[in-house]
């Protein structure tokens, strides 16, 4: 089975964080594991509270996979602090596993996931670690500090990103305007643009997870990073158009279509 080892906060209400990435690496066929960053209070509404794990608990949590079960694969979600990011990236500089990276800043219901000055770690320790970083407009307008509105700005503020030091970078455009979703994979080989229609939905929390750890689990031999991608889109498209309607605001998504 392909191992991913999952390094992210827990979502009370089960629709982001650890919970989406378990669910979605378990229902496209690969064995999750975890690192948990931090609890939430958490449901369709929004963040009540947030309590951070120690960075040292969280370096256990992923030797203790790392040394036994050993991992193909690496995603990161919250992850709230400089302390953090410093155990996180220990942990990353110590595998040579695909690692994805996913800059998870503002929770959906608009809390915000990441503390002040954080920014400057995250650039600073996660993003030359990043073999994909997936960011929204909002996380790459923060991260290179340019407005990302439209494609001519994602193109700008990938490319900004890949100078940082990502290797690759997936610039997702559902917060920009338009009838379709564009989504710009950036490399140094160049760049995959991928469209889709809108679906005008309130239930979309943990999007940005589930596609994360998607591209983390099918990212496999003999597979392109444009085809992993391209699956991993298609996968959270049913999930979306097929979302429970559960809840009073951000509804999850239907992580187990497939079955």
């Amino acid at each position: 089975m392909h191992r991913v080892l999952i390094i992210a906060g827990s979502d009370s209400g089960g629709g982001a964080g650890i919970q989406a990435d378990i669910k979605t690496v378990t229902c496209l066929g690969g064995y999750a594991m975890t690192a948990i960053t931090a609890l939430t209070v958490q449901n369709t509404l929004g963040v009540s509270d947030v309590m951070g794990v120690p960075p040292g608990f969280i370096i256990a949590q992923a030797r203790a996979c790392l040394d036994d079960i050993g991992t193909d694969a690496i995603k990161t979600g919250m992850l709230a602090d400089i302390a953090t990011m410093e155990a996180v990236a220990e942990v990353l500089l110590s595998s040579t596993a695909f690692k994805v990276v996913d800059p998870v800043m503002v929770a959906k219901g608009g809390h915000a996931l990441m503390r002040e000055g954080a920014i400057d770690a995250l650039k600073a320790l996660m993003l030359p670690h990043a073999d994909l970083l997936t960011p929204n407009a909002p996380e790459a307008a923060a991260l290179t500090g340019v407005e990302v509105t439209n494609e001519d700005e994602m193109r700008r503020a990938g490319q900004m990103l890949l100078r940082m030091g990502a290797k690759a970078v997936l610039l997702k455009g559902g917060h920009v305007r338009g009838p379709e979703v564009v989504d710009i994979l950036f490399t140094d080989g160049g760049e995959h643009r991928f469209e889709s229609k809108r679906i005008e939905t309130a239930h979309t929390h943990g999007t940005g997870c589930t596609l994360a750890s998607a591209c983390a689990t099918l990212n496999q031999a003999g597979r392109t990073l444009p085809e992993t991608v391209e699956m991993a889109r298609d996968y959270l498209y049913g999930a979306i158009v097929m979302a429970p309607q559960l809840g009073q605001g951000h509804g999850p998504l239907r992580h187990n279509w497939l079955l």
